[in-house]
């Protein structure tokens, strides 16, 4: 692609040669002559006398430091993301169904889509425009992909799941399978049949080996432009609010709610029936055992010792307790 085509698709404005051939993105450090990269931060500018790649997308204001060809926008990292949308070379399978799929009669599949080696597709099933199923998908009954979605190999799906437009399912992902509902009787665990399903929004990513459980009455939702990450686990009745993030190893039990723009970092905990508001933060390993009505940034938990200095703290921790009530009875005299 002509770096004058590229900085068009991307918002950016061309600065030298528009006809320099990009074949892919590269790194600041080893991007090479037909290899675009990007500048993150004024503050690595002084990288750029080294850099040999064939275009830079960066700052107005970064202009000076590097001689040859550019893309100016207002965010590189933005620009940088959307060139690799523009340079994306993975490949597309052809549309049509495979003769290893197995297909049920009542499934109504676009003519356009695409239905890999090995997959299940059951009953009722709809299945839109230009969606992808890659190898072993598996489509339960009921079940409805909006048009453009992508699930990538070894996908579940199960009964009655509505996934929305341009969805990206990657491959392990199980969504809509019972959630963990139980009761106790006596000491034995008796199952609770979950009878709600899951509804997921446009433009959702979903991450490898992530579950998301279905609803024990009513559905769980995930709403548009949600990104959820690898080994991510989902409860039965969460509702995830527009455009919020979940990184890898987060954990949400049952009935949460968590609002719009959320950030979970990696291996967050929230416990059942928590409401977490518009905006928040949570930093990585945060667990979280009550509401947030408040946005902001919150964390928990200890940071990174050397092993005895942990372990000091650690007993001192557990005389907290002992500590707080002498401070009290002092402060009676």
């Amino acid at each position: 692609m002509k770096l004058g085509d590229l900085a068009l698709k991307i918002g950016g404005k061309c600065h030298g040669n528009t006809d320099l051939e990009v074949k892919t993105l590269g790194t600041l450090e080893d991007a090479g002559p037909n290899e675009i990269t990007f500048l993150v931060s004024s503050a690595l500018r002084g990288d750029l006398a080294r850099c040999r790649a064939g275009a830079v997308i960066l700052l107005e204001e970064d202009l000076d430091a590097w001689g040859g060809p550019a893309i100016v926008c207002d965010n590189p990292h933005l620009g940088y993301a959307r060139a690799a949308r523009a340079l994306d070379n993975t490949p597309t399978p052809t549309a049509g169904i495979h003769p290893s799929a197995v297909v049920a009669a009542s499934a109504q599949i676009a003519d356009d889509a695409s239905v890999g080696p090995n997959c299940v597709v059951e009953e009722g099933v709809k299945i839109g425009e230009s969606v992808v199923l890659g190898p072993g998908c598996v489509i339960g009954e009921g079940a409805c992909i909006g048009d453009g979605s992508r699930l990538f190999a070894n996908v579940t799906v199960s009964r009655e799941v509505s996934i929305g437009k341009r969805c990206f399912i990657k491959s392990g992902a199980v969504l809509g399978s019972d959630g963990f509902g139980n009761t106790n009787e006596e000491g034995h665990w008796v199952r609770i049949p979950q009878l709600g399903s899951l509804t997921i929004g446009d433009d959702v990513q979903v991450g490898a080996a992530t579950t998301i459980d279905r609803g024990a009455i009513g559905d769980t939702v995930i709403s548009k432009g949600v990104v959820i990450d690898n080994l991510v686990q989902i409860g039965h009745n969460v509702q995830i609010g527009e455009d919020s993030a979940v990184v890898s190893c987060v954990g949400i039990a049952g009935s949460v709610v968590i609002g719009k723009r959320c950030i979970l970092a990696g291996a967050v905990g929230v416990a059942d029936h928590v409401s977490i508001c518009d905006d928040v933060h949570l930093t990585g390993m945060a667990m979280v055992t009550g509401s947030i009505d408040k946005p902001g940034m919150y964390s928990s938990g200890t940071g990174l010792l050397p092993t005895a200095e942990w372990r000091k703290a650690a007993v001192r921790f557990r005389q907290l307790d002992d500590l707080a009530k002498r401070v009290k009875a002092l402060e009676k005299k």
